[in-house]
């Protein structure tokens, strides 16, 4: 007899396969320390150091990028990294311990560089001839459009729109987690450290210095994967400080090549250890402090666009938030911590506009190109296996405290930017990795489902590259309307391959599904029911809960 039986249709009823081998988890296993649990002392400060480095490849780009376009000299520009990573430590501790409590770092948000980069632009400064005036003028219009747009960040949160939206099982099922991770590393223009530098083009950062790049990319791997399967202490050493192992090598062989003048400053300038400028402009100590650059300024325009690009920071972060959960061993976090952790994303843009830092504040993830998101943080939780809060709070410590002792940040600071680029590469696959890990709780032999993953995962590539490519890099507004605020505001949406993801497959999600059991068991939805409401799961309150009456403060719970 055969082993199955043809339908009306002639095609082939398959029988119950047996149990999956592979069983599904709902916190993931492995991890050797959760949010909970800290390291030793020793290795908990070596843990957050790397993270700390990792912040610092990133902290730096946007300064760099920006100021010398603001007129600003190498000392403002040292100034601005300061007080840049100053913030970033305040905030980073202020979310560990009253935000969502997840190992997350937070730091400057590459979602701002389209509205900071329009006032920069803006005929009313370009006219001005000294480049100090400049600055000042440009720097105090941008904290203003900062200003704002954290109100809006905190509004959103404190009135629960943001709880709201991630109620919704078409947002915050299984579908919807992977929708608002998967997309974390590909992101906009940045030096094209993610998906170009994967392809090693020629423009990317490791192909512009490939005799640096390259070692780099090889060595992180070789000692975080293969050196453990030969040396085996007590603890795990190789794959828990391979990226502190594999800067140091690379970066000593950096310093080397550069002394012996084998890196020419035309040829090889993104080789260099001595190219940044850093170390020479910046002061020895300096404690950064409240409108350094004098008061804000405000212009409606380029308000609307920040808040946009907020809105934006906002989605991605929330991607972090989810990826960082997973590599700490939590439950999936609750759209109420989600709410709470975009509230305090608002105070840490507020911060950023306050110390004039430049940008608004995300949660740490990756770039491509023109835009960083901090999520490259939550690769190395994934890297180390070491997802405790602790270590991330350490980090923030190191961030202030380097940011203060300026010459001393500074040396960390001039790291090439291609040792920095080829680290990144690695932490990609488990950020992205983090959001295609929910898909075992859907049904993907559904075609409802491979329509609305395929779809979304295509236009989230496609479409932001379109508006990259005619924003960016031609210098046209694909909406081209008269209003140039109007035309960024559309481009800061648009460029993002998280929002544009998540729209559209929001769209899909709700138009196709008629709310069946079947289809809700198709999109996870279902299963996922539970971890919608903070007080369905006791787990919760292990990772979530706020210490003290702090929890009647905000509308999580």
């Amino acid at each position: 007899m055969a082993d199955h039986e043809n339908n009306n249709n002639g095609c082939a009823n398959n029988k119950p396969e047996e149990p999956h081998p592979h069983p599904v988890f709902e916190q993931l296993p492995g991890v050797q320390y959760c949010i909970n649990s800290p390291p030793p002392l020793l290795e908990a400060i070596c843990l957050g150091f790397q993270h700390y480095l990792l912040a610092l490849g990133s902290i730096v780009l946007i300064p760099s990028m920006l100021i010398p376009q603001m007129g600003g000299s190498d000392r403002e520009k040292a100034i601005v990294i300061q007080t840049l990573l100053f913030v970033s430590g305040l905030n980073t501790l202020f979310h560990s311990f009253f935000g969502t409590r997840l190992p997350s770092v937070i730091g400057g948000s590459y979602a701002f560089l389209i509205p900071a980069t329009a006032i920069i632009h803006s005929r009313r400064y370009t006219m001005i001839l000294s480049p100090e005036e400049r600055f000042m003028h440009t720097m105090r219009e941008i904290q203003g459009a900062l200003i704002i747009s954290s109100c809006f960040q905190m509004i959103a949160g404190f009135i629960g729109l943001w709880r709201n939206i991630a109620v919704n099982p078409s947002l915050y099922g299984p579908i919807g987690l992977f929708r608002w991770t998967w997309a974390l590393p590909s992101r906009f223009p940045i030096g094209k450290l993610c998906l170009d530098d994967l392809i090693f083009n020629r423009n990317s950062q490791i192909a512009k210095c490939a005799a640096v790049g390259i070692p780099e990319f090889i060595l992180i791997i070789v000692i975080s994967q293969y050196l453990p399967r030969f040396i085996k202490p007590k603890k795990p050493l190789c794959d828990r400080f391979a990226l502190l192992f594999s800067i140091a090598i690379v970066w000593l062989y950096a310093e080397i090549l550069t002394g012996s003048g084998a890196f020419t400053k035309s040829k090889n300038f993104s080789c260099r250890t001595d190219s940044s400028g850093l170390i020479k402009g910046a002061p020895w100590i300096y404690v950064p402090f409240p409108f350094q650059w004098g008061p804000p300024t405000f212009r409606a325009g380029q308000i609307f666009v920040a808040i946009a690009a907020s809105f934006v920071a906002s989605i991605e972060s929330t991607g972090s938030f989810i990826a960082a959960a997973r590599y700490g061993s939590a439950t999936p976090v609750p759209p109420s911590v989600i709410s709470r952790g975009v509230i305090w994303l608002g105070v840490g843009t507020m911060l950023n506009a306050v110390f004039g830092s430049v940008t608004g504040s995300t949660a740490i993830y990756l770039l491509q190109r023109l835009r960083i998101l901090y999520r490259e943080n939550a690769g190395l939780l994934a890297l180390t296996r070491a997802g405790s809060r602790r270590v991330v709070q350490i980090s923030a410590a190191f961030m202030i405290l380097f940011s203060v002792l300026g010459k001393f940040g500074a040396i960390f600071a001039s790291i090439p930017t291609p040792i920095m680029a080829a680290s990144y590469c690695i932490f990609f696959g488990y950020v992205s990795s983090a959001g295609l890990g929910f898909l075992q709780f859907c049904n993907l032999n559904s075609f409802r489902t491979k329509l609305i993953l395929g779809l979304s995962f295509f236009i989230g590539l496609s479409l932001p590259q379109y508006f990259k490519e005619n924003h960016s890099i031609l210098r046209t507004d694909p909406v081209n309307r008269h209003s140039t605020w109007f035309n960024d505001f559309v481009s800061v949406i648009f460029t993002s391959h998280v929002t544009v993801a998540v729209l559209v497959a929001l769209l899909l999600d709700c138009t196709l599904c008629h709310g069946s059991d079947e289809e809700r068991k198709d999109n996870g939805s279902y299963w996922w029911k539970k971890f919608m409401f903070y007080d369905k799961d006791v787990r919760n309150d292990e990772f979530y809960k706020l210490p003290g009456r702090l929890n009647s403060c905000f509308p999580a719970f």
